[in-house]
Order: structure tokens, then C-alpha cells, then sequence
């Protein structure tokens, strides 16, 4: 089997490719500087091609709050991007699989989201990956969507790096505690996507490490774990105004991945700790 990841440059792609390395299957990964995704032709091009019999299509514009003000460029990432590559994977025959967020929902309530619930997005990121869902969707049967949460990895920013930044010249933070998700270690979620790929269990699913918790939890844990002596004020996100609207609610049922046969993500507890040794935070 051969698999094209996009995104290696990214958290996610980084570590997908190094988990199949490690299985001996073969693989590329590819950023911007090997094709632009909103460049149909040039996508149809590179990936033609290399001729995949799968594509993991993790790269996306991510910046949630930038998105609200340049809708056009987001929606040509998070929509034409993945619709771009779709339309090939039908022309090959590859199956593909599309990283999509919790950003979907509309956040509401405290009941964890199912796989097959109505979505609702809040802003533009939201609307324009839940567009990257419907274009894969609209173009192949042998897809797999898998939505995923507040995500932290070696090779990239993230929440686990700025708390770890800001505890050097900070003894007090505020964050907020009503937002609930739940962390995702991409050295956890690679496996799992890498053992989704070679099956035909497809479909949309939801994969996040186990637990719930609020940022301000997150961060909490991160100073405990790291030994930082940072207090951390548990704010409303009403006291936190960003330019993009943030869902209350990320809890996702992750029940479908057991009933498919794939397993669970450890705790995020679990997973932070193994984070911060592989950053050489903790010994």
C-alpha cells in the first residue's frame, strides 16, 4: 500500500507519516512547497502522478480567529483544498482521509456529540471544514471523516507549548473554564488514523483522547505535571472576547470507533505526561 499524507509539516501529518515509516508502508508527505491544494490542476497533477491508493489529507488553515476576516482564502484551504483532492482519489481509485474539528457543532448543551448529529458551525473555520466534509463526501464512497479536538504534538504550536511559554513570565494566568473538550495527542491519534486507512471501515467518526476537562483544567495540569508555580483565574469566555466565537461544547462520543473495531485513545492525562518526556519537560 501506498499513502500520500499532506500536512508533514503540521502536528498531525508529522506524526502519521513517522508511525507509517515505522510499519514499513510506504509513504510521502507533502506541504506548499510540493503542490497548492486550492491549485486544481496542480493538484490533480502531483497526486495523479504518485498514484496513492490513500490519501490523509491532514493540512488546513487553522487560524480560527484570522479565518473570520479572510473567508475567501479559508474556504479555498478547508473546502476547494479537500474537494480538489477528492475529485483525483475518485479518477485513481485511492480512498481518502479527511481531518475535520469539533468546530463543526455548534457547541450547545453538555451532551457529547454522536458521529451522525446535526452540525451547526459558529464561524468560519467551522463552516468551512464542515464544506471540506460535504466535498468528500459528494465525490467518494470510500472515505473516512474523522473529526478530532484540541490538538497537541511535537512538531507545531499549540496550547501545551504556550502555557509552557507563558509560565516563564508569568505567575498568574487567566483562562477560560466553560469552554469543555477534550485534549488530543497526535502521537496517540496517528496510530489509530494509520490503523483506520488499511480497512474499509469507512465513514465519519470522532477520535480525541479519553476525558473531558476546560482549558483552564488543561492548563492547570500542564503547570502541575511540568512543575510551573502559575496560578490560573478560571474566567467565562463572556471575559475572553476573540474575533471567532469558540463552542462551549466539544464533547465527542468516540463510542463508534469501539463498535468498529478501532480502539480508544488513552486518557488525556496519560497522553500529556508522555507529551511533556517527549519534549524533554519531564525526565
Amino acid at each position: 500500500m501506498k499513502i500520500l499524507v499532506t500536512g508533514v509539516g503540521g502536528q498531525l501529518g508529522y506524526d502519521i507519516c513517522k508511525v507509517l515509516d515505522a510499519r514499513k508502508i510506504e509513504n510521502k508527505g507533502v506541504d506548499l512547497a510540493d503542490f497548492d491544494i486550492t491549485d486544481a490542476q496542480a493538484t490533480h497533477d502531483y497526486i495523479a502522478a504518485y498514484h496513492p491508493d490513500a490519501v490523509i489529507h491532514c493540512s488546513a488553515w487553522t487560524a480560527v480567529d484570522k479565518a473570520e476576516d479572510e473567508l475567501d482564502k479559508v474556504r479555498a484551504v478547508n473546502t476547494e483544498g479537500p474537494r480538489n483532492i477528492a475529485k483525483v482519489c475518485k479518477e485513481i481509485g485511492a480512498k481518502m482521509l479527511y481531518i475535520s474539528t469539533d468546530y463543526v457543532f455548534p457547541g450547545t448543551g453538555e451532551r457529547f456529540y454522536e458521529p451522525d448529529d446535526l452540525t451547526g458551525p459558529l464561524g468560519a473555520y467551522g463552516s468551512t471544514k464542515l464544506g471540506g466534509e460535504l466535498a468528500v463526501k459528494e465525490q467518494l464512497d470510500n472515505y473516512f471523516i474523522v473529526r478530532i479536538s484540541w490538538v497537541f504534538g511535537k512538531n507545531g504550536n499549540n496550547f501545551v507549548k504556550t502555557m509552557l511559554r507563558l509560565a516563564e513570565t508569568h505567575d498568574e494566568l487567566n483562562v477560560v473554564c466553560d469552554q469543555i473538550g477534550s485534549p488530543t495527542y497526535t502521537a496517540d491519534l496517528a496510530p489509530l488514523l494509520c490503523d483506520m486507512i488499511v480497512t474499509e471501515k469507512y465513514g465519519t467518526y470522532h477520535a480525541t483522547n479519553e476525558g473531558i476537562c476546560s482549558w483552564a483544567d488543561f492548563a492547570e495540569a500542564i503547570f502541575e505535571l511540568a512543575g510551573k508555580k502559575v496560578k490560573v483565574n478560571h474566567i467565562p469566555t463572556s471575559e475572553y472576547p476573540t474575533r471567532a466565537v469558540r463552542p462551549l461544547n466539544s464533547r465527542m462520543s468516540k463510542d463508534k470507533l469501539e463498535q468498529m473495531g478501532f480502539s480508544r485513545l488513552p486518557h488525556w492525562k496519560d497522553a500529556l505526561e508522555r507529551y511533556l518526556k517527549e519534549l524533554e519537560i519531564l525526565k
